[in-house]
């Protein structure tokens, strides 16, 4: 799954797509976040359909299907598997009709160690530390308590690489740059583009256990910590041949 994401670049850098406007004077507004969470705001990438416009915009992270009549927005799904996104009735529609991309400069993912009450925590980015996409979709939802429209989104997952792995089964759906243009237009079908994105390019390290609080925010978190067990080694086995979990 994915649960946390890095959004700390102003968004002239997360302005990742060609064609995309970000002169908007609210955009000055926006505060970095070293550990987005769901239920937060995060500046996303949509096109419209009929224009062709591309635009930066503030989505809620938690997706709402538009047919939802449930008063709180029923139980607002985060992620989304690439496998039945485009099957499963919560997301559908909008795999069909309203695909966009989450540019991120990083993301979090935790590991479970036996015998350990909590789980490790590691950050995960590109080596070259550019900011990257993530496969998404969004929904527009009018909220009957208030009658104002809610817009709102959650990321797809594949299976991990040989990186991620390490730590976890899933991540989310790396974008390539040359698939934007597919993946944020009017193509019908693009679920070719949700594959395991490479290792080779990607870095990850452990990172202090504060990043479980959403109230933590700040750059620190991002600071190495001392590893309690060799990542580098297949998974559950140290580098010595001793199982680790």
């Amino acid at each position: 799954m994915c649960g946390r994401v890095i959004q700390s670049s102003g968004p002239l850098c997360l302005a990742i797509v060609d064609g995309l406007d970000v002169s908007d004077d609210r955009m000055g507004n926006v505060r970095p976040r070293y550990n987005a969470a769901p239920s937060q705001e995060l500046l996303v990438i949509r096109e419209n359909q009929k224009t062709g416009e591309r635009s930066l915009d503030l989505l809620k992270w938690g997706l709402i299907p538009h047919w939802c009549d449930d008063p709180k927005g029923g139980r607002k799904p985060i992620n989304a598997k690439a496998e039945t996104v485009a099957t499963l009735p919560m997301f559908r529609d909008a795999c069909a009709q309203r695909r966009c991309i989450v540019p991120v400069d990083g993301f979090f993912e935790w590991r479970a160690i036996k015998g350990a009450r909590a789980k490790q925590p590691y950050a995960i980015a590109m080596k070259d530390g550019s900011p990257f996409g993530l496969a998404e979709i969004w929904e527009n939802w009018r909220n009957p308590n208030t009658d104002e429209w809610e817009r709102t989104f959650a990321i797809i997952t594949v299976p991990s690489n040989q990186l991620v792995g390490k730590i976890h089964n899933r991540m989310p759906a790396i974008l390539d740059p040359t698939s934007y243009d597919r993946w944020l237009g009017p193509v019908p079908d693009p679920r070719d583009l949700l594959i395991t994105y490479p290792s080779e390019p990607m870095t990850m390290w452990p990172i202090s256990a504060r990043v479980n609080k959403p109230e933590n925010d700040d750059p620190s978190l991002l600071d190495r910590t001392g590893d309690p067990f060799d990542v580098w080694a297949p998974l559950g086995e140290r580098s010595d041949g001793t199982r680790s979990a």
